[in-house]
């Protein structure tokens, strides 16, 4: 579970910022998902330790949205740069 987690840190996607808006100041976790959506969560408070881990998109937003988690709007991509 640890190598996927470590090789999709490389390989990501997107990514999501989820926080919890009832602590103060509010607590935020990472998301981040592949193209297949493999998706671990990470917090970044813990030194980015790795706190959930799925094999699907849904899975890992079902799990942020159980504890109460609400999405920041937005997605930051990855960019594939060109080579000349």
């Amino acid at each position: 579970m640890l190598s996927h987690a470590q090789n999709l840190a490389d390989n990501w996607e997107f990514t999501e910022l989820w926080i919890d808006p009832t602590a103060s100041p509010p607590y935020v976790l990472i998301l981040l998902s592949d193209s297949s959506g493999k998706s671990c969560i990470y917090d970044p408070s813990q030194n980015y330790q790795l706190v959930f881990n799925s094999n699907t998109y849904l899975e890992a937003k079902l799990w942020l949205l159980e504890d109460e988690y609400e999405r920041v709007e937005g997605r930051l991509r990855a960019s594939v740069s060109a080579t000349p």
